[in-house]
């Protein structure tokens, strides 16, 4: 068995669970699909729009095309395999991303030309393509293997990015955007579903992974433990924008009983008074799609921080999920086990949900009845992360990534918390139970939306 399949019909590579060797042409084909659809998401992109900065918590355009090539040379060539680098002042200014807690915080560049930036990402990916058919990665089993674990490291980094560059597309002004004549539109709302509960029992959720059960994963996602979970009742579908236009209209953006005082603080600095994929036009409401404005489709999920998401749970006399209430009802089954996936331990498809680049926006929730868990709970892998009540951080025995260890560290701060799930962007090599997702509550640019819980 090789350590990918390639999946002709959609031209994309699948994980597989179990390796004894790596399969380099596979590996090769996986980077390169990578660099594939980065270039698919810039090509979206009028030239004009280089050196926009759609997101001020964000670096401008420019910065992201050469941070995934940088990335793999730094991690990869550099920091794993001892090779030289392309350009050390390059790799320098395009080493790291960033999160930072206000624009004031973000630093200002110089930044080099397009056609300089493009050199460098083909000569980078020469490199590491190069590397990787030819460098001696050593052995599958041992968990301290670098060279190895470097390779995993870049090729699941790119997609992460990619979901970044889309929803700072998402921001932009649609004269700066063009459409893809293959874009699937997302379908006309069907009728309302109407949220209904569920009753989880109690019973155990297995949060993180065994190290010998995955191929890769990042730092935050071992060593795994087991939680006890307290029966509780959770929302069938995702919080859609019809609900939490409710919301809106009964005044919960000036409510401050809703909210904490630095959310507050936030949402009054801000000026915010609905999500920011909704539009006012003149007293009607849009969804701000990628490349226009549609009326409002109310069986959608809401996208929103979870400042937002916490505050409609408070109004609505419910709570947020916490991580291991969100395992329990993704992956319990009424049976006592555990599922590695909501519909069961088949590979993710996309009859189970909105991701991996299907669409660019959401559907009308309940879309996906093949993505269904044990439970009868819609939509828990795809149409948008979900936003917990847990505040990110490590497992008991967690240890740094030897490739890359300020990946997580830096962020247990008690100011990020976790999301679990999936988005349109997301993504199949991130679809496993053991994923973690993180930001801070008021960062209202994700594709993030929620439900609600009540013991």
């Amino acid at each position: 068995m090789s350590e990918l399949d390639l999946n002709p019909a959609r031209g994309s590579v699948q994980p597989q669970r179990t390796a004894p060797f790596i399969d380099r042409d596979a590996l090769v084909e996986l980077y390169l699909q990578n660099r594939r659809t980065t270039q698919w998401l810039f090509d979206l992109l009028h030239p004009d729009a280089y050196y926009e900065r759609p997101i001020a918590l964000r670096q401008p355009v420019v910065f992201y095309e050469g941070h995934l090539a940088g990335f793999a040379v730094n991690i990869l060539l550099k920091g794993a395999l001892g090779r030289a680098g392309i350009d050390e002042s390059l790799e320098l200014l395009f080493a790291r991303g960033i999160d930072p807690d206000s624009p004031q915080d973000v630093t200002q560049q110089s930044w080099p030309s397009r056609e300089v930036v493009s050199d460098y990402v083909t000569a980078a990916t020469d490199a590491v393509v190069d590397a990787l058919r030819h460098e001696d990665f050593g052995s599958v089993t041992d968990p301290e293997n670098r060279r190895l674990m470097a390779a995993w490291t870049i090729v699941e980094h790119d997609p992460m990015h990619h979901e970044t560059l889309l929803y700072m597309w998402h921001q932009l002004d649609p004269a700066l955007k063009r459409r893809p004549a293959e874009l699937r539109p997302s379908p006309s709302e069907p009728g309302s579903l109407g949220n209904t509960t569920v009753d989880v029992p109690h019973g155990l959720a297995t949060l993180g992974a065994d190290r010998r059960e995955l191929r890769f994963g990042w730092d935050n996602e071992f060593p795994s433990e087991q939680v006890a979970v307290p029966s509780f009742q959770i929302d069938r579908y995702n919080v859609t924008n019809g609900d939490f236009l409710k919301f809106v209209e009964a005044g919960g953006y000036q409510n401050s009983a809703l909210w904490t005082d630095s959310e507050w603080r936030w949402l009054n600095d801000s000026e915010k008074r609905h999500p920011t994929f909704w539009v006012d036009r003149g007293g009607q409401w849009y969804w701000r799609g990628m490349f226009e404005e549609v009326p409002l489709p109310s069986t959608w999920p809401v996208w929103v921080s979870q400042a937002e998401a916490t505050a409609y749970a408070r109004w609505s006399g419910r709570r947020l999920p916490t991580e291991a209430e969100f395992h329990r009802a993704a992956f319990g089954t009424p049976e006592g086990g555990e599922n590695l996936f909501p519909w069961g331990n088949a590979r993710p498809e996309p009859r189970h949900g909105n991701f991996d680049l299907q669409r660019l926006d959401p559907v009308p929730v309940g879309s996906y009845p093949d993505g269904v868990s044990a439970w009868g709970i819609h939509d828990l892998i795809g149409n948008g992360w979900e936003w917990t009540s847990t505040i990110f951080a490590p497992f008991k025995g967690f240890a740094p990534m030897i490739t890359y260890p300020v990946y997580s560290t830096d962020f247990f701060d008690d100011m990020h918390f976790v999301l679990k799930g999936a988005s349109p962007a997301t993504s199949v090599l991130h679809i496993r139970r053991s994923f973690r997702n993180w930001f801070r509550p008021n960062y209202p640019y994700v594709y993030a939306g929620f439900r609600t819980v009540a013991m």
